[in-house]
């Protein structure tokens, strides 16, 4: 008996792979390449801050996605810098309480450097900027970077001072990538040498009115990647129906399209209808499927948005 269904893998292995790009895409990359172009200046004139970024967005919205594509397109670019080495961004996914000597040893595990023994919190931090500069990492992206400050805590200042300091570091400034909810913004705000040193991006929910154009774009991307028919499928009715079930979230969208794209694909039919993202709804929320948003005729006020991301996250 076999445990792996070798063509859902294909399938899922085909639709994983970023294949959509938004236009907010165009614009993370462009405050990207000014940060990449600061930070070779600084390393061409020696002892000049760089900038970095702020990137915000409810949770699911894709802002993770999007970010660890982009670093990776950089990382695999090999882009050379002054010193003639290639230059690189590491990332570290931060969750639940982080306090600033955590994130100092979880940043030296991305950068491949194990403690072996306690260490203080200085030593720790001034290993981080000796790796970097060792091994020519010019940034570190801080996935989820609300973890670090608590409300009121006095050491939300410590942090965001030490944040600006490492970006205004003489001998290896670092470009930092920040992303998070957006309360990450109100954090950075209240430290105004540190806001002023990162570009912000901020990553929207759906809004049907402006986004049903792409929303149907991203729904055909998709579904002509695996030779799917969705002609009947996109009616302003079912838009309206898996923008909500997916509370607005573009993450959430893609998620529950490639599970249902798979499913339907590995059963052998060629056309998606409503009722198979009732079907993968309920499988993935552990809900009816009679009573769903895909089914429901009053769905807008038989389901509050706000419960059904509780229960999809």
């Amino acid at each position: 008996m076999s445990f792996v269904n070798r063509e859902r893998i294909a399938l899922l292995t085909e639709l994983k792979a970023p294949l959509f790009e938004f236009p907010r895409e165009a614009k993370l990359r462009s405050a990207f390449e000014r940060c990449v172009e600061e930070h070779f200046t600084a390393q061409q004139i020696g002892g000049q801050e760089v900038r970095g970024l702020l990137v915000t967005g409810q949770s699911r919205i894709g802002k993770s996605r999007e970010l660890n594509s982009l670093i990776r397109k950089f990382n695999e670019s090999e882009t050379l810098m002054p010193n003639g080495r290639p230059a690189k961004i590491v990332s570290c996914l931060l969750s639940g309480r982080v306090s600033f000597k955590d994130l100092g040893i979880k940043t030296l595990r991305a950068l491949g450097y194990d403690l072996h023994r306690p260490r203080t919190q200085e030593y720790i931090w001034e290993r981080v900027l000796d790796q970097a500069k060792r091994q020519g990492v010019i940034g570190v992206h801080y996935d989820e970077c609300q973890h670090v400050f608590i409300d009121g805590a006095k050491s939300n200042k410590i942090v965001l001072d030490s944040f600006k300091s490492m970006m205004k570091e003489p001998h290896w400034p670092m470009m930092l990538i920040l992303s998070g909810v957006p309360t990450l913004s109100d954090y950075i705000r209240s430290y105004e040498q540190l806001e002023k040193l990162v570009d912000p991006v901020h990553f929207d929910e759906i809004r049907l009115k402006r986004d049903r154009d792409q929303l149907v774009k991203l729904l055909y991307c998709y579904a002509d990647r695996v030779e799917m028919n969705i002609d009947e499928l996109v009616t302003p009715d079912f838009l309206a129906r898996l923008d909500h079930a997916c509370s607005h979230r573009w993450g959430l969208v893609i998620e529950l399209l490639i599970k249902t794209l798979v499913e339907v694909k590995v059963s052998g039919k060629n056309e998606l209808e409503a009722n198979d993202f009732a079907v993968q709804f309920a499988a993935q929320t552990g809900t009816l499927m009679r009573s769903s948003p895909f089914t429901a005729p009053d769905f807008l006020t038989a389901f509050d948005s706000q419960r059904l991301f509780e229960i999809n996250s």
